[in-house]
């Protein structure tokens, strides 16, 4: 559980580099991969980014977390409110005084932070999704906004597409951006089905578990069987044609953020070969990537930093 500071109106709020250490702890405790990526970036980068994480996962746990069973749709309004108390330079708590410094240092729209909310009251309300089309914009909503945060501490080369053989139109750094979140998102459901059904979600469309002749019954009862992988192989497909246009947009970011973006998506895309290799049961087997094959990626994703 992530545990927050008390309220400000019992003591003092945090200094700002003790705001940030609260926001790298926290990075480094709930995502030891993307943890990873971060440390690879320039430090003001990496502050800020550590900030905006821990703002999202102080978003989704209010829904996903252990008080989850409190929330209700008041509860998320005042998380707006909040919200918008931050993007007007007033921190409420700990949290906030290093997302206020971050919007500070790197200016950022909010309605990227409103949507992810409004993500979050999809989960309030729903646990099924009958299309694609409708968990796109779920995913979107709860992982797409993130890149967008992101992008605006990542940083775009404004020398990008001058040499004649470039072809600027070929880069769209928002939609690259939304792309890599959507298929972190996408795998994030893929390596976590197992513990979804057990909370009573289906993140899968319904639609295409019709479409391979398997039932919600069989996914409660975790059943592996050729039908269950042929749907798999399908939804990994996908993830992995959207990690493929995020890749696109790389070489138009910042220099300094090419090779952390490259190592954050070489490191999530390897838990779709994790679910491959365990022969795609995500209901009793969580994939994971090992840290020796962490740190393996890493030199791998600098060279594609330095060639792409």
């Amino acid at each position: 559980m992530l545990q927050l500071p008390n309220s400000p109106s019992m003591r003092k709020l945090a200094s700002r580099s003790d705001a940030y250490e609260f926001c790298r702890q926290v990075t480094a405790k709930y995502s030891k991969t993307f943890y990873l990526g971060t440390l690879l970036m320039p430090e003001e980068k990496r502050r800020a980014i550590w900030a905006i994480y821990v703002w999202c996962r102080r978003t989704d746990e209010l829904v996903d977390g252990p008080q989850s069973a409190l929330t209700t749709p008041e509860t998320l309004e005042r998380w707006e409110k909040q919200l918008e108390s931050v993007f007007a330079g007033e921190p409420l708590d700990d949290p906030d005084v290093a997302l206020v410094d971050t919007l500070q240092r790197f200016p950022m729209d909010i309605q990227p932070f409103r949507d992810m909310i409004a993500g979050q009251r999809m989960d309030l309300y729903r646990s099924r999704y009958e299309t694609f089309e409708d968990l796109k914009l779920y995913c979107y909503r709860v992982a797409g906004t993130v890149g967008l945060m992101s992008s605006a501490v990542l940083g775009v080369d404004s020398n990008r597409g001058t040499a004649p053989w470039e072809q600027p139109d070929s880069y769209n750094p928002t939609e690259q951006a939304i792309a890599l979140g959507i298929a972190n998102q996408l795998t994030n459901i893929l390596r976590d089905v197992g513990e979804d059904t057990r909370r009573g979600r289906v993140y899968l469309p319904l639609e295409e578990l019709a479409l391979f002749n398997y039932t919600e019954e069989d996914l409660f009862n975790g059943v592996v069987d050729e039908r269950w992988q042929e749907l798999m192989r399908f939804q990994i497909q996908r993830a992995r044609k959207y990690y493929t246009e995020a890749s696109m947009g790389i070489s138009a970011l910042n220099s300094d953020s090419r090779w952390p973006v490259w190592a954050a998506l070489m490191l999530y895309q390897q838990i779709l070969d994790v679910i491959e290799r365990n022969q795609y049961d995500v209901f009793t087997t969580r994939a994971y990537v090992p840290k020796v094959k962490k740190f393996r990626t890493l030199p791998v994703a600098w060279l594609r930093a330095q060639a792409l």
